[in-house]
């Protein structure tokens, strides 16, 4: 059965990805942590601004600008 153009591109990219995997250096248990706190962080921070973006009372805006403010500080602080 012959295979269709996506599914080559899919496997394409699927073995990319794993050869970029293997290229990456292993980060120790600290580093992992580090790591996925940050994430975590930056992702919290563009969901703040895009909630800020949208907020129309006066309240939230201000409870959302203290919040991203706090995100912002303990990205620099990681």
């Amino acid at each position: 059965m012959a295979r269709g153009w996506e599914s080559k591109n899919i496997e394409s990219q699927q073995e990319e990805a794993g050869k970029a995997r293997e290229l990456r250096p292993a980060l120790s248990p600290e580093e992992r942590a580090r790591h996925d706190t940050r994430q975590s962080l930056e992702l919290a921070l563009a969901t703040k601004r895009v909630e800020l973006a949208a907020a129309t009372s006066e309240s939230h805006r201000a409870y959302l600008t203290r919040a991203i403010r706090d995100l912002e500080t303990a990205l620099t602080d990681s």
